[in-house]
Protein backbone atom coordinates (compact mmCIF):
# COMPACT_ATOMS: atom_id res chain seq x y z
CA UNK A 1 0.00 0.00 0.00
CA UNK A 2 1.66 3.63 -0.98
CA UNK A 3 1.46 5.72 1.55
CA UNK A 4 0.08 9.04 1.44
CA UNK A 5 3.36 11.75 0.80
CA UNK A 6 3.94 14.65 2.92
CA UNK A 7 3.19 18.01 2.70
CA UNK A 8 5.38 21.18 3.20
CA UNK A 9 6.38 22.10 5.80
CA UNK A 10 4.36 25.53 7.19
CA UNK A 11 1.52 24.55 5.18
CA UNK A 12 -1.53 26.71 6.68
CA UNK A 13 -4.98 24.53 7.22
CA UNK A 14 -7.04 27.81 6.87
CA UNK A 15 -6.32 28.46 3.33
CA UNK A 16 -4.12 26.69 0.74
CA UNK A 17 -1.40 28.94 -0.95
CA UNK A 18 0.39 29.09 -4.01
CA UNK A 19 2.81 26.35 -2.95
CA UNK A 20 0.05 24.28 -1.05
CA UNK A 21 -1.87 24.18 -4.29
CA UNK A 22 0.87 23.23 -6.84
CA UNK A 23 1.65 20.50 -3.87
CA UNK A 24 -1.42 19.32 -4.25
CA UNK A 25 -1.45 19.38 -8.15
CA UNK A 26 1.51 17.24 -8.29
CA UNK A 27 0.15 14.27 -5.64
CA UNK A 28 -2.58 13.56 -8.01
CA UNK A 29 0.07 12.13 -10.12
CA UNK A 30 1.50 9.95 -6.98
CA UNK A 31 -0.68 6.32 -8.61
CA UNK A 32 1.16 6.35 -11.75
CA UNK A 33 4.38 5.47 -10.16
CA UNK A 34 2.99 3.32 -7.57
CA UNK A 35 3.61 -0.15 -7.25
CA UNK A 36 -0.10 -1.01 -7.81
CA UNK A 37 -0.43 1.38 -10.91
CA UNK A 38 -2.16 -0.94 -13.24
CA UNK A 39 -4.54 -1.24 -10.67
CA UNK A 40 -5.41 2.87 -10.08
CA UNK A 41 -5.55 3.28 -13.81
CA UNK A 42 -8.11 0.58 -14.09
CA UNK A 43 -10.09 2.28 -11.55
CA UNK A 44 -9.67 5.85 -12.20
CA UNK A 45 -10.72 4.37 -16.39
CA UNK A 46 -14.01 2.76 -14.58
CA UNK A 47 -14.58 6.66 -13.38
CA UNK A 48 -13.69 8.58 -16.48
CA UNK A 49 -16.48 5.76 -18.59
CA UNK A 50 -18.88 7.86 -17.84
CA UNK A 51 -20.07 11.55 -17.23
CA UNK A 52 -20.48 12.64 -13.80
CA UNK A 53 -19.94 9.10 -12.48
CA UNK A 54 -21.06 8.57 -9.00
CA UNK A 55 -20.41 4.95 -8.19
CA UNK A 56 -19.99 2.48 -4.71
CA UNK A 57 -17.48 -0.37 -4.74
CA UNK A 58 -20.17 -3.22 -5.36
CA UNK A 59 -21.08 -1.01 -8.86
CA UNK A 60 -17.28 -0.68 -9.37
CA UNK A 61 -16.58 -4.18 -8.89
CA UNK A 62 -18.99 -5.23 -11.48
CA UNK A 63 -17.38 -2.54 -14.01
CA UNK A 64 -13.80 -4.22 -12.80
CA UNK A 65 -15.15 -7.60 -13.84
CA UNK A 66 -16.35 -6.12 -17.32
CA UNK A 67 -13.55 -4.59 -17.94
CA UNK A 68 -10.93 -7.24 -17.03
CA UNK A 69 -8.62 -4.32 -16.22
CA UNK A 70 -7.90 -5.69 -12.85
CA UNK A 71 -4.81 -7.83 -12.39
CA UNK A 72 -6.60 -10.34 -10.36
CA UNK A 73 -10.28 -10.78 -9.05
CA UNK A 74 -11.41 -7.89 -7.18
CA UNK A 75 -11.95 -8.03 -3.53
CA UNK A 76 -13.82 -5.11 -1.97
CA UNK A 77 -11.79 -4.44 0.59
CA UNK A 78 -8.63 -3.85 -2.00
CA UNK A 79 -11.03 -2.06 -4.12
CA UNK A 80 -11.97 0.54 -0.98
CA UNK A 81 -8.70 0.65 0.16
CA UNK A 82 -7.37 2.27 -3.40
CA UNK A 83 -10.54 4.51 -4.08
CA UNK A 84 -9.32 5.98 -0.29
CA UNK A 85 -6.00 6.06 -1.34
CA UNK A 86 -6.98 8.03 -4.22
CA UNK A 87 -8.60 10.38 -2.22
CA UNK A 88 -5.91 11.11 -0.28
CA UNK A 89 -4.36 11.94 -3.23
CA UNK A 90 -7.25 13.90 -4.81
CA UNK A 91 -8.12 12.24 -7.69
CA UNK A 92 -11.56 11.06 -6.42
CA UNK A 93 -13.87 12.97 -3.87
CA UNK A 94 -16.22 11.32 -1.65
CA UNK A 95 -19.87 11.37 -3.13
CA UNK A 96 -22.12 13.83 -0.94
CA UNK A 97 -25.53 12.47 -2.94
CA UNK A 98 -28.44 11.50 -0.63
CA UNK A 99 -28.66 7.29 -0.81
CA UNK A 100 -31.83 5.93 -1.04
CA UNK A 101 -31.85 2.14 0.13
CA UNK A 102 -34.58 -0.26 1.03
CA UNK A 103 -33.14 -2.03 3.32
CA UNK A 104 -29.88 -1.49 5.81
CA UNK A 105 -27.92 -3.98 3.71
CA UNK A 106 -28.39 -1.74 0.99
CA UNK A 107 -27.39 1.09 2.99
CA UNK A 108 -24.29 -0.88 3.82
CA UNK A 109 -23.19 -1.57 0.33
CA UNK A 110 -24.07 1.87 -1.60
CA UNK A 111 -23.23 4.56 1.58
CA UNK A 112 -19.53 4.79 0.62
CA UNK A 113 -19.72 6.36 -2.88
CA UNK A 114 -17.22 8.10 -4.85
CA UNK A 115 -16.98 10.57 -8.19
CA UNK A 116 -13.60 12.27 -10.33
CA UNK A 117 -12.35 15.07 -9.39
CA UNK A 118 -11.79 17.73 -11.74
CA UNK A 119 -7.75 17.29 -11.08
CA UNK A 120 -8.34 13.71 -11.08
CA UNK A 121 -10.10 13.24 -14.65
CA UNK A 122 -7.59 15.71 -16.55
CA UNK A 123 -4.52 13.48 -15.00
CA UNK A 124 -6.11 10.02 -16.25
CA UNK A 125 -7.00 11.85 -19.21
CA UNK A 126 -3.64 12.91 -20.32
CA UNK A 127 -1.72 10.15 -19.03
CA UNK A 128 -4.52 7.43 -21.23
CA UNK A 129 -3.23 9.90 -24.60
CA UNK A 130 0.41 8.81 -23.67
CA UNK A 131 0.11 5.01 -23.29
CA UNK A 132 -2.50 5.45 -26.02
CA UNK A 133 -0.06 7.27 -28.50
CA UNK A 134 1.98 5.35 -31.49
CA UNK A 135 5.91 5.69 -31.20
CA UNK A 136 5.63 7.07 -34.97
CA UNK A 137 5.96 10.53 -36.69
CA UNK A 138 2.93 12.73 -36.01
CA UNK A 139 2.21 14.53 -39.22
CA UNK A 140 2.12 18.44 -38.93
CA UNK A 141 -1.08 20.18 -39.34
CA UNK A 142 0.33 22.65 -41.97
CA UNK A 143 -3.20 23.04 -43.99
CA UNK A 144 -4.40 24.88 -39.84
CA UNK A 145 -1.89 27.58 -40.75
CA UNK A 146 -3.17 28.82 -43.91
CA UNK A 147 -6.91 28.50 -41.86
CA UNK A 148 -5.08 31.16 -39.29
CA UNK A 149 -3.84 33.68 -41.55
CA UNK A 150 -7.46 33.71 -43.21
CA UNK A 151 -9.56 33.74 -40.12
CA UNK A 152 -7.12 37.14 -39.01
CA UNK A 153 -8.04 38.78 -42.31
CA UNK A 154 -11.35 38.19 -41.82
CA UNK A 155 -10.92 39.80 -38.53
CA UNK A 156 -9.39 42.83 -39.08
CA UNK A 157 -11.82 42.87 -41.62
CA UNK A 158 -14.68 42.64 -40.06
CA UNK A 159 -13.07 45.03 -37.14
CA UNK A 160 -12.48 47.77 -39.80
CA UNK A 161 -16.37 47.79 -40.67
CA UNK A 162 -18.54 50.96 -39.84
CA UNK A 163 -19.59 50.40 -36.18
CA UNK A 164 -16.90 47.49 -35.89
CA UNK A 165 -17.65 43.81 -35.51
CA UNK A 166 -20.41 41.89 -34.55
CA UNK A 167 -19.30 40.69 -30.92
CA UNK A 168 -21.43 36.90 -31.71
CA UNK A 169 -19.09 36.70 -35.51
CA UNK A 170 -15.83 37.89 -34.03
CA UNK A 171 -16.63 35.46 -31.36
CA UNK A 172 -16.74 32.43 -33.81
CA UNK A 173 -13.81 33.30 -35.63
CA UNK A 174 -11.95 34.01 -32.76
CA UNK A 175 -12.76 30.81 -30.98
CA UNK A 176 -11.74 28.23 -34.32
CA UNK A 177 -8.76 30.28 -34.97
CA UNK A 178 -7.22 29.51 -31.63
CA UNK A 179 -8.06 25.75 -31.94
CA UNK A 180 -6.72 25.59 -35.17
CA UNK A 181 -3.62 27.22 -33.87
CA UNK A 182 -3.42 24.94 -30.84
CA UNK A 183 -3.89 22.06 -33.24
CA UNK A 184 -0.97 22.98 -34.91
CA UNK A 185 1.74 23.77 -32.21
CA UNK A 186 1.22 20.53 -30.73
CA UNK A 187 2.04 18.82 -33.96
CA UNK A 188 4.67 20.50 -34.49
CA UNK A 189 6.15 20.03 -31.60
CA UNK A 190 5.19 16.49 -31.52
CA UNK A 191 6.95 15.92 -34.91
CA UNK A 192 10.40 17.63 -34.07
CA UNK A 193 10.46 15.56 -30.96
CA UNK A 194 10.25 12.67 -32.48
CA UNK A 195 12.27 14.10 -34.77
CA UNK A 196 15.13 14.59 -32.69
CA UNK A 197 14.47 10.99 -31.04
CA UNK A 198 15.62 9.58 -34.20
CA UNK A 199 18.18 11.32 -35.42
CA UNK A 200 20.24 10.78 -32.33
CA UNK A 201 20.15 7.31 -32.91
CA UNK A 202 23.49 5.74 -34.09
CA UNK A 203 22.27 2.61 -35.48
CA UNK A 204 20.06 3.87 -39.04
CA UNK A 205 21.07 1.32 -41.69
CA UNK A 206 20.89 2.52 -45.43
CA UNK A 207 16.82 1.47 -45.25
CA UNK A 208 16.45 3.94 -42.57
CA UNK A 209 18.76 6.71 -43.30
CA UNK A 210 17.12 7.13 -46.68
CA UNK A 211 13.50 6.87 -45.52
CA UNK A 212 14.40 9.83 -42.99
CA UNK A 213 16.83 11.97 -45.48
CA UNK A 214 13.73 12.09 -48.05
CA UNK A 215 11.41 12.73 -45.02
CA UNK A 216 14.09 16.10 -43.63
CA UNK A 217 14.85 16.89 -47.05
CA UNK A 218 11.36 16.61 -48.56
CA UNK A 219 8.72 17.03 -45.57
CA UNK A 220 10.78 19.46 -43.27
CA UNK A 221 11.72 21.39 -45.98
CA UNK A 222 8.59 21.90 -47.14
CA UNK A 223 6.67 22.62 -43.56
CA UNK A 224 9.31 25.05 -43.09
CA UNK A 225 8.58 26.97 -46.30
CA UNK A 226 5.36 27.01 -45.41
CA UNK A 227 5.84 28.39 -42.10
CA UNK A 228 8.01 31.14 -43.54
CA UNK A 229 5.56 32.17 -46.19
CA UNK A 230 2.85 32.54 -43.76
CA UNK A 231 4.30 33.91 -40.82
CA UNK A 232 5.00 37.36 -42.17
CA UNK A 233 0.91 37.60 -43.12
CA UNK A 234 0.03 36.69 -39.76
CA UNK A 235 2.57 39.02 -37.96
CA UNK A 236 1.32 41.85 -40.18
CA UNK A 237 -2.01 40.91 -39.02
CA UNK A 238 -1.79 40.86 -35.12
CA UNK A 239 0.26 44.11 -35.92
CA UNK A 240 -2.41 45.87 -37.90
CA UNK A 241 -5.75 44.08 -35.05
CA UNK A 242 -3.62 44.81 -31.82
CA UNK A 243 -4.58 48.18 -31.16
CA UNK A 244 -8.35 47.11 -31.70
CA UNK A 245 -7.99 43.87 -29.21
CA UNK A 246 -8.63 45.09 -25.82
CA UNK A 247 -11.87 46.76 -27.26
CA UNK A 248 -12.92 44.01 -29.49
CA UNK A 249 -11.99 41.75 -26.29
CA UNK A 250 -14.37 43.93 -24.00
CA UNK A 251 -17.33 43.83 -26.61
CA UNK A 252 -16.97 40.33 -26.77
CA UNK A 253 -17.60 39.58 -22.77
CA UNK A 254 -20.07 41.99 -22.77
CA UNK A 255 -22.14 40.08 -25.39
CA UNK A 256 -21.01 36.42 -23.96
CA UNK A 257 -20.79 36.12 -20.37
CA UNK A 258 -20.52 32.93 -20.00
CA UNK A 259 -19.73 32.11 -16.48
CA UNK A 260 -18.19 35.06 -15.95
CA UNK A 261 -21.27 36.47 -13.42
CA UNK A 262 -20.37 33.51 -11.44
CA UNK A 263 -16.94 33.46 -10.84
CA UNK A 264 -17.57 37.16 -9.70
CA UNK A 265 -20.35 35.94 -7.65
CA UNK A 266 -19.33 33.02 -5.78
CA UNK A 267 -15.38 33.75 -5.95
CA UNK A 268 -14.55 30.50 -8.01
CA UNK A 269 -11.74 30.59 -10.63
CA UNK A 270 -12.79 30.22 -14.55
CA UNK A 271 -10.50 28.91 -16.93
CA UNK A 272 -11.95 31.29 -20.35
CA UNK A 273 -11.85 29.33 -23.60
CA UNK A 274 -8.78 30.47 -25.47
CA UNK A 275 -8.62 34.04 -27.48
CA UNK A 276 -10.71 36.12 -24.85
CA UNK A 277 -7.76 36.87 -22.59
CA UNK A 278 -5.28 39.01 -24.21
CA UNK A 279 -2.44 37.00 -22.46
CA UNK A 280 -3.48 34.25 -25.19
CA UNK A 281 -3.34 36.80 -28.49
CA UNK A 282 0.34 37.86 -26.57
CA UNK A 283 1.18 34.12 -26.67
CA UNK A 284 -0.08 33.74 -30.00
CA UNK A 285 2.22 37.31 -31.35
CA UNK A 286 4.63 35.48 -29.86
CA UNK A 287 5.10 32.52 -31.73
CA UNK A 288 5.32 34.94 -34.85
CA UNK A 289 7.06 38.18 -33.71
CA UNK A 290 10.52 38.15 -31.26
CA UNK A 291 8.77 39.89 -28.61
CA UNK A 292 11.46 39.49 -25.87
CA UNK A 293 14.62 39.69 -27.78
CA UNK A 294 15.24 35.77 -27.42
CA UNK A 295 13.50 34.78 -30.91
CA UNK A 296 10.09 33.79 -32.23
CA UNK A 297 8.93 30.20 -32.66
CA UNK A 298 9.58 30.65 -36.17
CA UNK A 299 13.02 31.68 -35.80
CA UNK A 300 12.99 28.06 -33.15
CA UNK A 301 11.72 25.86 -35.89
CA UNK A 302 14.06 26.96 -38.36
CA UNK A 303 17.26 26.60 -35.71
CA UNK A 304 15.35 22.95 -35.60
CA UNK A 305 15.64 22.50 -38.39
CA UNK A 306 19.25 23.00 -39.46
CA UNK A 307 19.72 21.30 -36.25
CA UNK A 308 18.41 18.14 -38.05
CA UNK A 309 20.13 18.63 -41.01
CA UNK A 310 23.52 18.66 -39.08
CA UNK A 311 22.77 15.44 -37.52
CA UNK A 312 21.66 13.55 -40.70
CA UNK A 313 24.61 14.42 -42.03
CA UNK A 314 26.52 13.42 -38.95
CA UNK A 315 25.17 10.21 -39.51
CA UNK A 316 25.80 10.10 -43.16
CA UNK A 317 29.48 10.04 -42.35
CA UNK A 318 29.59 7.25 -39.99
CA UNK A 319 27.74 4.79 -42.29
CA UNK A 320 30.56 5.73 -44.79
CA UNK A 321 32.98 5.17 -42.41
CA UNK A 322 31.47 2.10 -41.36
CA UNK A 323 31.20 0.69 -45.03
CA UNK A 324 34.73 1.05 -45.54
CA UNK A 325 36.03 -0.45 -42.01
CA UNK A 326 37.46 2.62 -40.07
CA UNK A 327 35.00 2.46 -37.36
CA UNK A 328 32.92 -0.54 -37.33
CA UNK A 329 34.67 -3.44 -34.49
CA UNK A 330 32.08 -6.03 -36.25
CA UNK A 331 34.92 -8.21 -37.54
CA UNK A 332 36.88 -8.21 -34.06
CA UNK A 333 33.62 -8.71 -31.73
CA UNK A 334 32.93 -11.91 -34.34
CA UNK A 335 36.31 -13.56 -33.71
CA UNK A 336 36.10 -13.03 -30.47
CA UNK A 337 32.51 -14.65 -30.16
CA UNK A 338 34.32 -17.24 -31.64
CA UNK A 339 37.21 -17.96 -29.82
CA UNK A 340 34.79 -18.13 -26.88
CA UNK A 341 32.49 -20.44 -28.68
CA UNK A 342 35.13 -23.23 -28.94
CA UNK A 343 36.66 -22.51 -25.15
CA UNK A 344 36.27 -24.27 -22.37
CA UNK A 345 35.51 -23.04 -19.35
CA UNK A 346 38.82 -21.87 -18.05
CA UNK A 347 39.77 -20.72 -21.28
CA UNK A 348 37.11 -18.62 -21.49
CA UNK A 349 37.69 -17.21 -18.04
CA UNK A 350 41.21 -16.53 -19.36
CA UNK A 351 39.76 -14.92 -23.00
CA UNK A 352 37.55 -13.01 -20.55
CA UNK A 353 40.19 -11.67 -18.46
CA UNK A 354 42.74 -10.78 -21.51
CA UNK A 355 39.43 -9.08 -23.34
CA UNK A 356 37.80 -6.76 -20.86
CA UNK A 357 40.25 -6.52 -17.73
CA UNK A 358 38.23 -8.47 -15.58
CA UNK A 359 40.46 -9.81 -13.82
CA UNK A 360 39.89 -11.62 -10.15
CA UNK A 361 39.41 -10.13 -6.51
CA UNK A 362 43.10 -11.74 -6.13
CA UNK A 363 44.70 -9.13 -8.67
CA UNK A 364 46.33 -6.13 -6.59
CA UNK A 365 46.27 -2.85 -8.46
CA UNK A 366 46.35 0.60 -7.53
CA UNK A 367 43.63 2.03 -4.90
CA UNK A 368 40.66 3.57 -6.48
CA UNK A 369 40.08 7.03 -5.46
CA UNK A 370 38.04 7.14 -2.22
CA UNK A 371 35.73 9.58 -3.86
CA UNK A 372 35.19 8.15 -6.70
CA UNK A 373 34.49 4.57 -5.85
CA UNK A 374 30.73 3.19 -6.71
CA UNK A 375 29.36 0.66 -4.09
CA UNK A 376 28.45 -2.92 -5.71
CA UNK A 377 24.83 -1.95 -5.45
CA UNK A 378 24.42 1.23 -7.39
CA UNK A 379 22.22 0.07 -10.34
CA UNK A 380 24.14 1.21 -14.15
CA UNK A 381 21.49 2.99 -14.85
CA UNK A 382 21.93 5.44 -11.69
CA UNK A 383 25.84 5.03 -11.68
CA UNK A 384 27.82 7.67 -12.96
CA UNK A 385 28.72 7.64 -16.66
CA UNK A 386 31.91 6.78 -18.31
CA UNK A 387 33.50 9.58 -19.95
CA UNK A 388 34.11 8.23 -23.62
CA UNK A 389 36.62 10.20 -26.32
CA UNK A 390 34.50 11.68 -28.72
CA UNK A 391 36.55 10.03 -31.33
CA UNK A 392 36.28 6.96 -30.12
CA UNK A 393 32.61 7.36 -29.66
CA UNK A 394 31.90 9.02 -32.81
CA UNK A 395 34.37 7.67 -34.72
CA UNK A 396 35.54 4.36 -33.22
CA UNK A 397 39.27 5.98 -33.67
CA UNK A 398 41.29 5.06 -30.59
CA UNK A 399 44.32 7.18 -32.06
CA UNK A 400 45.50 10.27 -29.45
CA UNK A 401 44.14 13.53 -30.74
CA UNK A 402 45.62 17.30 -30.31
CA UNK A 403 48.97 18.65 -29.68
CA UNK A 404 51.36 17.27 -27.38
CA UNK A 405 51.41 18.95 -24.14
CA UNK A 406 53.85 21.63 -22.95
CA UNK A 407 56.20 20.73 -20.52
CA UNK A 408 54.90 21.77 -17.17
CA UNK A 409 56.73 24.93 -15.17
CA UNK A 410 57.25 23.13 -11.75
CA UNK A 411 59.39 26.31 -10.25
CA UNK A 412 56.84 28.07 -8.09
CA UNK A 413 55.48 24.93 -6.43
CA UNK A 414 59.34 23.81 -5.82
CA UNK A 415 59.81 27.17 -4.49
CA UNK A 416 56.88 26.47 -2.12
CA UNK A 417 58.28 23.15 -0.80
CA UNK A 418 61.68 24.17 -0.30
CA UNK A 419 59.80 27.55 2.14
CA UNK A 420 57.84 24.62 4.19
CA UNK A 421 61.02 22.89 4.16
CA UNK A 422 62.79 25.19 5.72
CA UNK A 423 60.35 26.79 8.13
CA UNK A 424 59.88 23.16 9.13
CA UNK A 425 63.47 22.12 10.01
CA UNK A 426 63.49 25.70 11.49
CA UNK A 427 61.29 24.67 13.70
CA UNK A 428 62.45 21.38 15.15
CA UNK A 429 65.25 23.31 15.51
CA UNK A 430 63.80 25.63 17.94
CA UNK A 431 62.20 22.76 19.37
CA UNK A 432 65.29 20.82 20.11
CA UNK A 433 66.99 23.95 21.82
CA UNK A 434 64.19 24.49 24.13
CA UNK A 435 64.69 20.66 25.32
CA UNK A 436 68.07 21.47 25.73
CA UNK A 437 67.47 24.13 27.75
CA UNK A 438 65.16 22.81 30.00
CA UNK A 439 67.13 19.46 30.63
CA UNK A 440 67.11 18.99 34.88
CA UNK A 441 64.17 20.76 35.01
CA UNK A 442 61.33 19.89 33.44
CA UNK A 443 59.22 20.24 36.40
CA UNK A 444 59.62 23.99 36.43
CA UNK A 445 58.73 24.62 32.50
CA UNK A 446 56.27 23.84 30.29
CA UNK A 447 57.07 23.02 27.16
CA UNK A 448 56.09 23.51 23.84
CA UNK A 449 54.21 21.44 21.19
CA UNK A 450 57.12 20.90 18.84
CA UNK A 451 59.37 20.30 21.84
CA UNK A 452 56.86 17.39 23.34
CA UNK A 453 56.27 16.11 20.08
CA UNK A 454 60.50 16.11 19.52
CA UNK A 455 60.70 14.61 22.57
CA UNK A 456 57.98 11.64 22.27
CA UNK A 457 60.03 11.01 18.79
CA UNK A 458 63.66 10.61 20.56
CA UNK A 459 61.97 8.56 23.37
CA UNK A 460 60.06 6.30 20.94
CA UNK A 461 63.18 5.75 19.35
CA UNK A 462 65.04 4.91 22.57
CA UNK A 463 63.04 2.83 23.58
CA UNK A 464 62.81 0.71 20.30
CA UNK A 465 66.81 0.17 20.64
CA UNK A 466 66.43 -1.06 24.27
CA UNK A 467 67.84 -4.59 25.19
CA UNK A 468 67.06 -6.66 28.14
CA UNK A 469 69.51 -8.06 30.49
CA UNK A 470 69.10 -10.76 33.38
CA UNK A 471 70.67 -8.75 36.40
CA UNK A 472 72.81 -10.44 38.91
CA UNK A 473 70.50 -11.92 41.36
CA UNK A 474 69.11 -14.14 38.16
CA UNK A 475 65.32 -13.31 39.27
CA UNK A 476 64.77 -9.84 37.62
CA UNK A 477 65.77 -7.93 34.13
CA UNK A 478 67.78 -5.01 33.72
CA UNK A 479 67.69 -2.64 31.73
CA UNK A 480 71.20 -0.74 30.08
CA UNK A 481 71.16 2.74 29.53
CA UNK A 482 69.60 3.72 26.04
CA UNK A 483 69.72 6.78 23.92
CA UNK A 484 68.15 8.01 20.59
CA UNK A 485 69.68 10.96 18.94
CA UNK A 486 69.08 13.63 16.18
CA UNK A 487 72.68 14.72 14.62
CA UNK A 488 71.07 17.38 12.67
CA UNK A 489 69.50 19.15 15.56
CA UNK A 490 72.45 18.34 17.53
CA UNK A 491 70.09 16.60 20.87
CA UNK A 492 70.64 13.37 21.81
CA UNK A 493 68.28 11.86 24.80
CA UNK A 494 69.44 9.02 27.36
CA UNK A 495 66.91 7.06 29.45
CA UNK A 496 68.43 5.07 32.61
CA UNK A 497 66.78 2.78 34.63
CA UNK A 498 66.06 3.83 38.10
CA UNK A 499 63.09 2.13 39.92
CA UNK A 500 61.41 4.50 42.34
CA UNK A 501 61.53 7.85 40.63
CA UNK A 502 59.37 9.28 37.99
CA UNK A 503 59.61 12.55 36.34
CA UNK A 504 56.30 14.97 35.08
CA UNK A 505 56.67 16.74 31.58
CA UNK A 506 54.15 19.96 31.26
CA UNK A 507 53.17 20.79 27.75
CA UNK A 508 50.35 22.86 26.25
CA UNK A 509 48.89 19.90 25.38
CA UNK A 510 49.37 18.11 28.39
CA UNK A 511 51.22 15.84 31.05
CA UNK A 512 53.95 13.01 30.53
CA UNK A 513 54.84 11.13 33.44
CA UNK A 514 57.23 8.70 33.18
CA UNK A 515 58.50 6.02 35.94
CA UNK A 516 61.25 4.10 36.64
CA UNK A 517 63.32 6.09 34.38
CA UNK A 518 65.97 9.07 34.60
CA UNK A 519 65.75 10.94 31.23
CA UNK A 520 68.91 12.50 30.21
CA UNK A 521 69.10 15.75 26.87
CA UNK A 522 72.62 16.32 25.71
CA UNK A 523 73.95 17.69 22.68
CA UNK A 524 74.62 15.21 20.16
CA UNK A 525 78.19 13.77 20.20
CA UNK A 526 77.93 10.74 18.08
CA UNK A 527 77.12 7.20 18.53
CA UNK A 528 78.02 6.55 22.11
CA UNK A 529 79.15 9.36 23.11
CA UNK A 530 77.44 11.94 25.53
CA UNK A 531 78.17 15.57 26.00
CA UNK A 532 78.52 15.26 29.65
CA UNK A 533 79.11 19.25 30.78
CA UNK A 534 75.72 20.24 28.80
CA UNK A 535 74.18 16.81 29.98
CA UNK A 536 71.68 16.88 33.21
CA UNK A 537 69.62 14.03 34.58
CA UNK A 538 65.27 14.96 34.67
Amino acid sequence: MVQETGRPAGAEAAGPGPEEQLWQRLTAYTYLSAPERLEYVALMRVFCATLLADLAVPDILVKLAESGGWSRQPDAETVTARLEQLVKWGNLLRSTHTVKAASIAEYQRSRARYQLSKLGERVQRDADEVLAGADAAREVSSELLALVDRGLRELLVAVARPGGADAQEALEKISTLFVQFAEFADSVRDFYAYLGQVLSRYDLDGGEYQGFKELLLDYVEAITEDVSFRSPRIAASLAALWPDLPGLLKRIDEHAVGLGTMATAVETRVQRSRGRELSDWEGLRGWFVDTDGQGSQVDQLRGATLRALQSLLANAKRMLRSATGEMSRRRDLLRLAAWFDAADPETAHDLAVAAYGLYGARHLGVAPDPNGTVPAYVSWWSGPVVEVPVALRERGDRAQRGRNAAVEDHSTQKLRLLDEARAQAAARQAAADELRSASGRFGQVRLTSAAMALLLELLASALGNAQLRRSARGSDFALDDISAGDAELDIRLTARRAVGSGSVLHSVDGDLLVDDLGLTLSRYAGPGHSDGSAAERA
